[in-house]
């Protein structure tokens, strides 16, 4: 697809004040805050988890101890992806075009495209967490409540419940219960509550009262102390517009090697000329892979 003088017909002519359509404010990286930021220097990267040891058992007197072996579990492979977006424009449109801005606005717009394919490969590693059509290392879903493990399937699945502070609560109890491999519990905490922009205002009214959500208004009147506050169990807020599911929503673990973000090459702006058309070619390309090693790292509830 190539642009031509077409495609800008006012840029031919003086008078034209400004251009609207891509000056729009971006909304960031969420993702920067949620995922594990590595970086990479092969075409591929693997994480493999470490089993650890069982339990310790009772040694009779003059009994030999027992010994166990500590073994390699699943393997997560990472593999990097170029993303590339580029445009054309004919010598002529360059030529005739009156306002040399709309040039340089054009590798902006392509920076734009550029990180929003990023915030949204990297959003739907979430989105898709409950989908058995996107697996792990260990042959499940993200969030599953059958992740095989040495002793017996775990659970990284929240029930399916609409944000609010009792399902907080619950998600909070069932990280800090939550086991390695050999079934050793960890003493794990949560860090922070992804969401999606619906649930900014609940969270908030969840989370930054003194006192239990609601309790100034119930039949009760309670005045309930707010333990999530107060314990300083949730650090953050991640609000992320390109969740798609606006009732899903996520909790990550002190748990390192969960949710992974590799870069292999950072984001490239090239420019060339066509000896045949003329034309002038502009691209930017970045490479990069997504995913998740130890799903210890998040929890998630798809809502109710």
């Amino acid at each position: 697809m190539t642009i031509t003088r077409s495609n800008h017909p006012s840029n031919l002519w003086p008078g034209v004040k400004a251009w609207f359509g891509n000056k729009y404010d971006e909304y960031g990286k969420p993702y920067e805050s949620y995922f594990q930021m590595e970086t990479s220097d092969k075409a591929y990267e693997e994480i493999a988890e470490a089993t650890g040891f069982g339990l310790a058992a009772p040694k009779p007197e003059g009994a030999s101890i027992q010994y166990d072996n500590d073994g390699e579990g699943y393997k997560s492979r990472f593999t990097n992806v170029v993303y590339g977006l580029g445009y054309i424009v004919t010598r002529e449109a360059i030529e005739d075009g009156q306002y040399k801005t709309i040039s340089e606005r054009r590798s902006a717009e392509l920076a734009r495209s550029m990180n929003t394919t990023k915030c949204i490969v990297h959003a739907n590693v979430l989105n898709r967490g409950f989908s058995g059509s996107y697996v792990g290392g260990d042959g499940v879903a993200l969030f599953s409540a059958s992740h095989p493990t040495l002793s017996g399937n775990q659970s990284n699945l929240l029930t399916a419940a609409d944000l609010s502070e009792s399902a907080l609560e619950s998600a909070v109890t069932a990280i800090s219960t939550m086991k390695n491999a050999r079934g050793h519990i960890l003493g794990a905490m949560p860090k922070a509550l992804i969401i999606h922009p619906s649930e900014m205002f609940n969270a908030s009214r969840i989370l930054d009262s003194e006192l239990q959500s609601g309790a100034k208004t119930d039949t009760t009147n309670t005045n309930n102390v707010n333990v999530l506050k107060a314990k300083g169990l949730v650090d953050m807020v991640i609000v992320d517009p390109y969740l798609t599911d606006s009732d899903a929503w996520f909790l990550t673990t002190d748990i390192p090697y969960g949710l992974l973000s590799f870069n292999r090459r950072a984001l490239e702006f090239t420019k060339d000329n066509d000896f045949d058309t003329e034309n002038a070619k502009a691209k930017a390309t970045e490479r990069f892979a997504t995913g998740w090693a130890d799903w210890r790292g998040v929890f998630g509830s798809s809502g109710a």
